[in-house]
């Protein structure tokens, strides 16, 4: 594997709030695809050492989709967790900044597609779920 790829978003909510968010399966299928013609139709997260996140992406005319699934290698509650999925893995950090978190996103790269569109897209999701955060 080559190195990671880092995303970060900085956002403007204290971090068990944002934590929630990006943790809850309410809140996931609301956020949680990296372009408008997408969407997360389901999710669910079993979230202990061991369990089970998926989360249902699809093209919201039905045309392709597919199951994103991790299980998780590491929690520390309200602060960060790691997963591994299809052989990768990946670092989701909580930094509390007071009145603002920011969230940063490590992960193992896949061979498929290039760093830059894979870094863009996931970079996408986080910003998507940074605009979430900030209105509910």
């Amino acid at each position: 594997m080559s190195q990671k790829i880092t995303v970060a978003a900085n956002i403007n909510a204290d971090t068990q709030k944002v934590w929630d968010a990006y943790t809850n399966p309410a809140h996931i299928v609301n956020w949680n695809f990296a372009d408008p013609s997408w969407h997360c139709p389901s999710a669910i997260n079993d979230m202990k050492v061991g369990g089970t996140y998926k989360a249902r992406m699809e093209a919201k005319d039905g045309s392709f989709g597919f199951d994103f699934e991790a299980v998780y290698s590491h929690i520390e509650m309200g602060k960060s967790f790691t997963y591994e999925f299809g052989g990768r893995t990946a670092e989701i950090t909580f930094e509390d900044l007071g009145n603002a978190t920011n969230v940063i996103v490590s992960f193992d790269p896949e061979e498929q597609n290039s760093i830059e569109l894979q870094q863009q897209g996931w970079q996408t999701i986080l910003n998507n779920f940074k605009n979430y955060v900030e209105t509910i």
